[in-house]
């Protein structure tokens, strides 16, 4: 007897909320702009580079959600 692939039902209804979307779109605004400054953090001008690197996460993830936003109201 075989048993019907629930995965591929359940897989076609998942919700997704909007601050996961916002939280996908900045981990990528997040890993360009990483890219772009990373020699910068990890030099040893500034005092913690983690610290750092979680700020811009932040700031990437609020900007990404204001985009969002502001996409769907215009």
């Amino acid at each position: 007897m075989a048993i019907p692939m629930t995965e591929l039902v359940l897989g076609s209804s998942l919700y997704f909320p909007p601050f996961f979307k916002a939280l996908l779109l900045g981990f990528f605004f997040w890993l360009l702009l990483h890219a772009l400054v990373r020699d910068w953090i990890y030099s040893g001008d500034i005092w913690h580079p983690t610290l750092l690197d979680l700020s811009l996460f932040i700031l990437c993830v609020t900007a990404s959600q204001w985009l969002l936003i502001h996409r769907v109201t215009s």
